[in-house]
């Protein structure tokens, strides 16, 4: 007779090397590279949020006792309270943030049909050039409570709540219930991170899957359970959904970490992957599937594409072009690495430059050195440990992140650099208590240090670039700093209540950078195509509200992200250099709809002009010109046709009508066609034509607004053969009104 073989020693058999703990993390997380269990006293559980090293320090970290902590789940509930209340606080006060998006919800609620292709209006002429899964929850909050900023930007704030606590319940099951709290708290008060769960851009949700996959993933590498890794697959295959192949940055180094650190047998590994791999592709693919099937002269047009094709805008504009600037209908693209482009200069230090560390860089040098802490640590345990293998997947998600934003050409804005924030929440919290955890070695204590001056020295050259915001933080976080690092030196031999007073006042000198941004930001609407975190910085010229335009004052591309509202732009303004309003019969200007006095009901205030002829945040709408298209509505498929998608998206918001806009975003899509748009007048599908608008190069490439594109040719048209009357301080082209000589 054999005895069986157990399972807990021999990987071999496929089974977990860990068994999970009944409340959160495995009972074997703790365990040494031999295998010895970490014990646990009564202290030790009192002491779980610091990680007291009572039982002997063998191991990366000992990780939270089995019974949670009395003050846990009230510490948590209290934290995902307080994201919340900071997130909702004077959210009204952005307005329909991103009319682009907005008036895709809109549409979306309005339409079944507009909902599913994501169409910017509910006659669905055009879509957004984004796949529509960030604007479904959107469009039913909107469905459900009608359209207003609240029922627009509440599901925005909802996902930022829970990303907290996907990363909350990550950091817990290897770490504890401290380092959770504190990977909380970092990924809540970083400054990007409270301006895109406040915004309605795509970066809240695809920010939000993201942590949800990697969660996934460190749950399978913990246990060896198939069915983690499949929903980690169809995590990102909903990511996918949610802004294309932004989507897949992680997945090098999820396969890579799984397929060498599972528990399970090889073949096993690999089988799994490709399960995986499956249910990324069914939940990202049956979307794109339909699109592709579907007649395309039953559909809208795919936004940002010059041949009406989701594949092409994927691996085309929203694909390779975002990493090498060659970007086809983009109104502008990249430089090369190291060199400065329209995108600002890119380099290994792109996410520390004046006009992105404000958003994400203040904890990103304690992240790196937290991340080679646990890696160095963990240096001696077993293949399968699993909190290394954590430390693998959220470290190696931010570095893979990390350097294809510093390198991508293309279009890039400051607020993508959300993604990064779970990702260095993550790794600060293990990172911060597996060094606790052994503080009273020298080299661990001397690290944590450095790790507390490295962030206050950085905080003071953050706050010193924006110099009139408060002056004396920047003194404050220095000194702090410095001080609790001094403490910090003598960890393993100084009295319990200096350290914890030491790590206490760390703590708050690392966190009090980010938190007055993050507080400027919530106080303070932000609306328009950029928006960018914190008060205006000497390297930007934004602030709150508008946010930085492009670097070296360059104006951007479609994809929903057009140029701030304070950006600057080449040869002297709009309408020159091939940008702003389309050139008319007689070569001229024609006159535009912006700066008109009232806003669009339910709409916050603009935070500047709408240059360039609405692409960087649409116009004000004012009651006379309201008035005019409302009136004139019945009868006809769109009230109005626009030229770029802002200036169509503020008619569209203000009067509650589809209004078409034509080109896309930039007005640099070649649709409709100027025969198309020809047989839609004839058919009286369409009433006014407003005057002004962006781009209208369509179809001519990246320079867009060429005046040879089908935007120009269809503004000639109209502006040749049909009247125009004034509403307030806009022109609009009646389209029943052909001119005498018509």
């Amino acid at each position: 007779m054999t005895t069986p073989r157990d399972p807990q020693s021999d990987p071999a058999e496929g089974a977990p090397l860990h068994a999970p703990a009944p409340n959160g993390p495995q009972a074997g997380a703790g365990t040494a590279a031999g295998g010895l269990p970490a014990p646990y006293g009564p202290r030790a559980v009192a002491d779980a949020a610091v990680g007291d090293p009572s039982p002997p320090q063998t191991a990366v970290s000992p990780g939270p006792p089995t019974a949670d902590p009395r003050w846990a789940r009230p510490a948590f509930l209290a934290l995902l309270l307080a994201t919340g209340v900071l997130y909702l606080c004077n959210l009204h006060a952005s307005g329909y943030a991103n009319s682009f998006y907005s008036a895709a919800v809109q549409a979306g609620s309005q339409s079944w049909k507009a909902f599913f292709f994501g169409s910017l209006d509910a006659a669905n002429a055009i879509t957004v050039d984004k796949p529509p899964a960030a604007l479904w929850p959107m469009a039913l909050s909107v469905r459900l409570f009608g359209l207003n900023s609240w029922a627009i930007l509440v599901p925005e704030v909802l996902m930022g709540v829970g990303t907290v606590a996907v990363v909350h319940a990550s950091v817990r099951r290897r770490s504890g219930h401290g380092a959770a709290l504190l990977a909380g708290a970092v990924l809540a008060l970083t400054p990007v991170a409270a301006l895109m769960f406040r915004f309605n851009n795509p970066d809240a949700l695809l920010a939000l899957l993201m942590a949800v996959a990697c969660h996934l993933v460190v749950r399978a590498l913990e246990d060896g359970r198939t069915r983690w890794l499949v929903w980690a697959g169809v995590a990102v295959g909903f990511a996918f959904l949610t802004k294309t192949l932004q989507a897949f940055l992680i997945l090098p180094a999820l396969a890579a970490v799984y397929a060498v650190c599972a528990p399970v047998r090889p073949r096993k590994r690999f089988a799994q992957l490709a399960l995986a791999t499956v249910a990324l592709v069914v939940s990202g693919g049956w979307w794109v599937a339909v699109v592709e099937l579907w007649p395309a002269s039953s559909r809208p047009y795919i936004g940002g594409s010059q041949n009406n094709s989701f594949l092409e805008l994927t691996f085309g504009y929203n694909g390779l072009g975002r990493l090498n600037g060659d970007e086809t209908g983009s109104v502008g693209g990249g430089g090369g690495p190291g060199g400065g482009g329209r995108w600002g200069e890119t380099g290994w230090d792109r996410m520390f430059n004046d006009d992105i560390g404000g958003q994400i860089s203040w904890l990103l040098p304690a992240a790196l050195i937290l991340l080679v802490a646990g890696l160095v640590l963990s240096r001696k345990a077993g293949r399968t440990d699993a909190t290394r293998a954590a430390f693998l997947v959220w470290g190696g998600s931010l570095l893979t992140t990390a350097v294809v934003f510093s390198f991508m050409a293309g279009i890039f804005h400051q607020y993508y650099t959300v993604a990064l924030a779970p990702y260095v929440a993550a790794v600060t919290g293990m990172g911060a208590a597996a060094l606790w955890h052994r503080r009273r070695e020298t080299w661990a204590a001397l690290t944590l240090a450095a790790t507390v001056t490295a962030t206050a020295a950085w905080g003071y050259v953050l706050l010193h670039r924006t110099p009139d915001y408060l002056p004396w933080l920047r003194w404050l976080v220095l000194v702090g700093g410095l001080t609790a690092a001094l403490g910090l030196v003598f960890a393993g031999r100084a009295g319990r209540r200096v350290v914890l007073t030491a790590a206490g006042l760390g703590v708050a000198a690392s966190l009090a950078g980010p938190t007055a941004y993050t507080l400027s930001t919530v106080r303070e609407g932000h609306s328009g195509s950029i928006v960018t975190a914190g008060p205006a910085s000497t390297g930007r010229g934004g602030g709150p509200g508008g946010g930085g335009g492009p670097q070296n004052g360059t104006p951007p591309g479609a994809d929903g992200n057009g140029p701030s509202q304070n950006g600057g732009f080449p040869g002297g303004g709009p309408g020159q250099d091939g940008f702003g309003a389309p050139p008319g019969a007689d070569g001229t200007t024609p006159p535009d709809g912006a700066g008109t006095t009232t806003e669009a009901p339910g709409q916050g205030p603009r935070g500047g002009g709408a240059g360039m002829g609405g692409l960087l945040g649409g116009t004000d709408v004012d009651a006379e010109a309201r008035e005019l298209l409302e009136a004139g509505a019945a009868g006809h498929t769109w009230a109005a046709a626009a030229v770029g998608a802002q200036n169509a998206a503020s008619y569209q918001l203000a009067t509650g009508e589809p209004v078409m806009a034509i080109g896309g975003f930039n007005g640099t899509d070649p649709s409709p066609t100027l025969a198309q748009f020809q047989q839609y007048v004839k058919d009286g599908r369409i009433h006014y034509f407003v005057s002004g608008g962006s781009g209208g190069g369509g179809g001519t490439g990246r320079g867009g607004g060429s005046g040879t594109g089908a935007a120009s040719r269809i503004t000639a048209w109209v502006q040749s053969h049909f009247t125009h009357v004034t509403a307030g301080s806009v022109t609009f082209y009646d389209l029943t009104r052909p001119t005498s000589d018509s």
